[in-house]
């Protein structure tokens, strides 16, 4: 793709390429292996290209069944990323890592000039020294993937399909509009795709906070379907 901007004669009337943008995991609920984000880097690396990594949900993402990386192989195969605090359990804000040094002297200048700048923006760390103590971070991720995993296996056993083989904290199971309208009236669940005319995926998001009782009984009422 990156030649290809340029070998296009029209190439000045489209944005230059100046990042290579991806999450971990994807809004899919899918993840990279390690050996696909070293091959990904390298590639970014010959195109003069840096890698950012969109952490949001990176816990989550590095606690699903089938990764094999750690937070250090993140680290060590792009140039920035970041890691989720809002939907990790942090009250506010994201820990941005920037790996390489080139970006990392005038970032300070781009916060103030975004007007990021807090005047106690010590607050911020505050909560991630919180969450990398005794590995907090993690074991509240693994609950989470912990609790998808219930619910994947509860619509499996149904017999029930789903958009994306997602093994982190987010499922797309595929339900008919009558399923869709009795689950609604207890859980909260968000529409993603339309299938066909009769259904469709939808998302179901658990988190550091979902309580296991409350799993337990959704497995119950799709038992019961």
């Amino acid at each position: 793709m990156y030649q290809n901007h340029y070998n296009d004669e029209n190439y000045v009337h489209t944005v230059q390429p100046g990042m290579v943008y991806i999450s971990f995991p994807t809004e899919n609920g899918l993840i990279y292996t390690k050996e696909e984000l070293e091959n990904l880097y390298k590639v970014c690396k010959e195109c003069s290209l840096p890698l950012y990594i969109d952490g949001a949900r990176l816990g989550y993402g590095l606690m699903a069944d089938g990764n094999n990386m750690d937070i250090s192989d993140i680290a060590h195969n792009c140039d920035v990323f970041y890691i989720g605090g809002t939907k990790e359990g942090a009250l506010f804000g994201e820990a941005v890592v920037i790996t390489n040094e080139n970006l990392q002297k005038n970032f300070r200048y781009c916060i103030k000039q975004r007007g990021g700048m807090l005047a106690k923006g010590r607050l911020l760390g505050v909560q991630f020294d919180v969450l990398f103590e005794n590995q907090l971070y993690f074991n509240i991720s693994k609950h989470a993937v912990n609790m998808a995993m219930k619910i994947k296996r509860a619509f499996m056993n149904k017999g029930y399909k789903f958009l994306y083989d997602s093994n982190t904290n987010q499922q797309f199971p595929i339900i008919s509009k009558d399923v869709s309208s009795k689950l609604s009236k207890k859980y909260s669940f968000c529409f993603w795709e339309k299938v066909d005319e009769n259904n469709s995926a939808v998302r179901f998001c658990t988190s550091w906070a979902t309580k296991e009782s409350d799993v337990e009984q959704l497995v119950k009422d799709i038992e019961s379907l």
